[in-house]
């Protein structure tokens, strides 16, 4: 053996009798797997987000406007030469307000056969318009001069004279404020001793569209306004300006003389029947109805 490969040999066999002195230090080596546990990663607790409740939107009740069926009660004589702008009574008495230039007036009329009992005229240059009662006055309308007449009921002597900007259509009065129409979808409302704008209602229906009124009636917390140039009544809330009861008036048409005749334009309640009587421009008739 050569000195090399001695000295390798006597090397190890010293490691090895060294390692045997100290054996009592060494642990005994296990065969048993050894599992690893990952050292846990620290946890980021969450807050679990409360649920916000949910709340429903209220909205606004939307009330329908309904349509009403117009009973006919019965008919009575008119004036046929009578260009009807206004209709109204005082008690069992009936007054109407004439239009056309050269033709207007006022009018009180036998409610039962439409005989004329007195009468005033106005001067050409008036077209008249709506009229309606206050106390123991007539105010009637002008269609474009912006004058209002005003009349005592007892004499149908002038008064006073109220002025306005815009046209004066129908007007009534719930004994409170006045109600006067333009033609358009608004109403204004104004004082009855001073004729001074207070407020305004825009009309609205969700059924039809609303357009033109024209002649008005004062009942109960509503306005009755005919459209003019159709067979349509309307009966407006007045506290929401929304159309409650639409009134298809079409069926007065199939009368004789009034299909002939012009439009529909003349609404008057009669407090003691109930009831209201209806006519319109130039018809030979009037129909007392009511609205069920």
């Amino acid at each position: 053996m050569d000195v090399k490969r001695f000295a390798v040999t006597l090397c190890a066999l010293c490691t090895l009798i060294a390692c045997s002195d100290n054996a009592e230090t060494i642990s005994s080596l296990s065969t048993d797997p050894i599992t690893i546990k990952p050292t846990a990663e620290p946890v980021n607790a969450m807050t679990t987000p409360m649920a916000r409740p949910t709340v429903s939107p209220v909205e606004p009740e939307i009330v329908q406007s309904q349509m009403a069926i117009m009973s006919i009660l019965g008919t009575r004589p008119h004036d046929e030469t009578a260009f009807t702008q206004g209709l109204e009574f005082y008690g069992e008495r009936l007054f109407e307000s004439r239009g056309l230039r050269g033709s207007s007036g006022l009018t009180e009329i036998n409610a039962l056969d439409g005989e004329v009992l007195r009468d005033i005229s106005l001067t050409p240059e008036f077209f008249g318009e709506g009229i309606t009662i206050v106390g123991d006055t007539i105010i009637q309308l002008t269609w474009t001069s912006g004058k209002a007449f005003v009349y005592d009921i007892q004499t149908l002597s002038l008064i006073n004279v109220f002025k306005y900007d815009g046209e004066g259509w129908g007007l009534c009065f719930d004994g409170t404020s006045l109600y006067m129409s333009d033609g358009s979808d608004l109403l204004t409302l104004r004082d009855p001793e001073t004729f001074a704008i207070t407020g305004s209602i825009k009309v609205t229906s969700d059924l039809i569209s609303v357009d033109q009124l024209n002649e008005l009636e004062c009942v109960d917390k509503h306005v009755y306004a005919n459209m003019w140039q159709t067979d349509t009544i309307i009966a407006i809330d007045t506290s929401s300006g929304h159309v409650d009861t639409i009134i298809d008036a079409s069926v007065l048409q199939t009368y004789e003389g009034v299909s002939d005749a012009d439009v529909l334009n003349g609404i008057a309640y009669n407090k003691a029947s109930d009831s209201f009587l209806l006519t319109g421009k130039l018809w030979p008739l009037m129909f007392e109805v009511i609205f069920e």
